[in-house]
């Protein structure tokens, strides 16, 4: 490749916090139109490498070099390089929720842009605001453009991010996990988005990611970091098709596998969840003066039957808003519910508003492991007390010894020792990796002796390889101790690899439902049909 080709060329690039190094030399380029992938796990350095080339780090230490048409991006004076951020090189963030000013209409947002880095009057800015809105497929443009971030869906708010980035008609897109957050339908609209943008525009895209299906999907060449290096890098076809590292290899190995046969499990085992007919209606505001003497209702769960028996698998899968996540909050108690659904043959009382003795008793029975562990763990509690809570609640006569025996049984079921943790019951959450997070919270759900786990995203927010460590922990509790799981999710892999039956949601409707294999390869509904077909893509 010629100079002349080169857009960014990225030579011993050195990162280190605190005289601690993060990366270790790294070598790069980006062509002119081109799309690189920088691939690896959490803590590889990938995403610290991307800001370093804006020294957006922090207070890191950064040495080498990162020629950008011609310049050195890690030398340039502090207002030469403001020039260059959000204007030559934009960037789209992984969590626009975070990204977006909250107190700003989306279109004041991406105005700013135009009239900072293009020098659009206010009103150029409002129609280019329109078109660009347009062009990334946000329907009604001129509405959303009076939105604020919270009254976009996840995918609108990314779109809007994409749309603000180009606003600078940018040489070179950094995009930082663009679709971890987004259902598996949302991402490859996203990714397609990205791809005929980039045809369009010309400019060339720095993708960073530890999604595989993204890379083989968007990427014409990929580079694989471990632990601050890079390991292996080529064209996505041959590093996908004959990986040559180790560590390439088991990244590339990471797919969910199934590890439970479903056949081998009596059909008649007596159901621990049943429903029918269940439904879960939120209260909304009427508009204007009628909201004063009443409201209306929007019904998110609308009549659906499930039964869930012990030591089987019901995996619910369904875009976001598709009521998925209300169906298991309902299941927990947490919301009240109109139709049939009785737990180990009871029923909630009040629809588990109540604090009654009933009702605790189904808590015990029913516990949940939600999606990120980072934030539903107390980061103020030590693992002793986060683990032993529930223990404190439904076993209140147990002494401090026998429940520290107690949290120590549970934490080893799930791989956490004292040998490998020195001083492990007195450490906090933010000590451990997502992973470790993760069992801690399977470990304190599991502690006061569930019969049903409800499983709510539970690997969305990890690696790949740890999350195949924590579906086949999964695995092994439920051959071990006959648990029941309800698994909430939007993977069609994890589907696969954990579930028995599967109901596929829509709008609040069961649309389809079966044993796993007849819903994933021979789906019937349409929906069900684009599902699988995405996750496959």
């Amino acid at each position: 490749m010629t100079e002349e080709e080169t857009l960014l060329d990225v030579r011993g690039l050195r990162i280190s916090f605190d005289g601690t190094p993060v990366v270790h030399g790294i070598d790069f380029h980006v062509a002119a139109g081109e799309k690189l992938a920088l691939v690896g796990e959490s803590g590889s350095g990938k995403t610290v490498s991307a800001l370093a080339l804006l020294r957006l780090a922090g207070d890191a230490a950064i040495d080498g070099t990162a020629r950008f048409a011609g310049r050195d991006l890690l030398a340039l004076p502090e207002r030469a390089l403001r020039a260059v951020r959000g204007g030559e090189i934009a960037m789209v963030f992984q969590e626009p929720m975070t990204a977006l000013n909250p107190l700003m209409t989306i279109g004041a947002q991406i105005a700013e842009v135009l009239q900072l880095k293009r020098a659009f009057t206010r009103a150029e800015a409002a129609a280019e605001v329109q078109r660009l809105l347009a062009d990334t497929g946000i329907p009604e443009p001129a509405r959303r453009a009076r939105a604020y971030p919270h009254q976009l869906s996840g995918g609108q708010r990314q779109r809007a991010m994409i749309a603000m980035a180009l606003a600078s008609q940018p040489k070179l897109l950094l995009a930082d996990e663009p679709t971890t957050a987004l259902d598996v339908t949302l991402r490859v609209q996203i990714l397609d988005l990205l791809a005929d943008l980039q045809r369009r525009t010309g400019m060339a895209v720095l993708i960073i990611t530890h999604d595989l299906h993204l890379v083989r999907r968007f990427a014409d060449r990929v580079a694989v970091m471990e632990a601050g290096r890079i390991v292996e890098h080529g064209p996505v076809a041959e590093v996908f098709a004959r990986p040559q590292h180790a560590y390439t290899k088991k990244l590339l190995g990471s797919t969910p596998s199934r590890a439970l046969d479903q056949r081998a499990l009596q059909e008649d085992t007596p159901a621990i969840i049943e429903a029918r007919d269940l439904r879960v209606r939120y209260p909304v505001p009427r508009p204007g003066l009628r909201g004063w003497f009443g409201h209306d209702w929007f019904t998110a769960v609308q009549g659906a039957d499930l039964r869930l028996a012990a030591g089987r698998t019901l995996g619910i899968v369904g875009e976001s808003g598709s009521g998925k996540s209300s169906l298991a909050q309902a299941v927990l108690g947490l919301l009240p519910s109109d139709g049939a659904l009785r737990i180990a043959g009871q029923a909630w009382h009040g629809g588990g508003l109540r604090n009654d003795a009933g009702n605790r008793a189904l808590r015990r029975a029913v516990q949940v492991v939600f999606q990120d562990p980072f934030s539903s763990l107390s980061p103020r509690l030590t693992v002793e007390e986060i683990v032993g809570e529930g223990l404190r609640v439904h076993e209140d006569g147990l002494d401090a010894a026998a429940r520290r025996e107690r949290v120590r049984a549970a934490l080893d079921d799930v791989g956490l020792t004292e040998e490998r943790f020195p001083g492990l019951l007195g450490r906090y959450p933010h000590e451990f990796s997502g992973g470790q997070r993760q069992r801690l919270a399977i470990a304190r759900a599991l502690v006061i002796g569930p019969q049903v786990l409800v499983l709510d995203e539970p690997t969305s927010a990890l690696d790949v390889t740890v999350q195949k460590q924590v579906l086949g922990l999964l695995q092994r509790l439920q051959r071990e101790r006959g648990l029941a799981y309800l698994l909430i999710t939007h993977d069609v892999d994890v589907i696969r690899a954990m579930a028995h039956e599967v109901l596929v949601m829509k709008d609040g409707a069961v649309v389809e439902a079966g044993p796993f294999d007849r819903v994933l390869d021979a789906p019937q509904h349409p929906y069900t049909q684009r599902l699988v077909a995405a996750a496959q893509a």
